[in-house]
C-alpha cells in the first residue's frame, strides 16, 4: 500500500510540475527565480537517497545536482521557487516522507 501511495504522489507531482513548467514557458515575459538549494536529508541509505534524487530529477522544473560527501545534504536546482523553505518543506512532506514509509 505504501508503494502505491508513493507512485500516486509521484504521478500527481509529475503532472502538476509539468503544468507549472508549461505555464512558465508560454508566459510572454518570463521572470524566473532559479536557485540551488541544499536540502537536509532524512533518508540515510544509498537506495533511499537514490530514489529521492531520481524522483526529484524526473519531476519537471527540478534537478538533483549532487549529494554531499557526508550524505547529509542533497543539492537541488529548481527553475522557479518562491522560497528555500517552501521547496524543502514540499520535498520533506512529500517524497521523503513516503520514501521513508516504503523503505522502513
Amino acid at each position: 500500500m505504501n508503494w502505491l501511495a508513493l507512485i500516486l504522489l509521484f504521478v500527481k507531482e509529475l503532472i502538476l510540475s509539468a503544468l507549472r513548467v508549461a505555464w512558465l514557458a508560454v508566459q510572454p515575459r518570463i521572470t524566473l527565480r532559479p536557485a540551488i538549494v541544499a536540502y537536509p536529508l532524512t533518508v540515510t541509505t544509498d537506495a533511499q537517497i537514490t530514489l529521492l534524487a531520481n524522483m526529484i530529477t524526473l519531476t519537471p522544473g527540478t534537478l538533483s545536482v549532487d549529494v554531499s560527501d557526508d550524505r547529509k545534504w542533497l543539492y537541488v536546482h529548481a527553475i522557479d521557487i518562491e522560497s528555500r523553505e517552501a521547496l524543502i518543506g514540499s520535498i520533506a512532506a512529500g517524497f521523503e516522507t513516503r520514501i521513508l514509509r516504503v523503505t522502513r
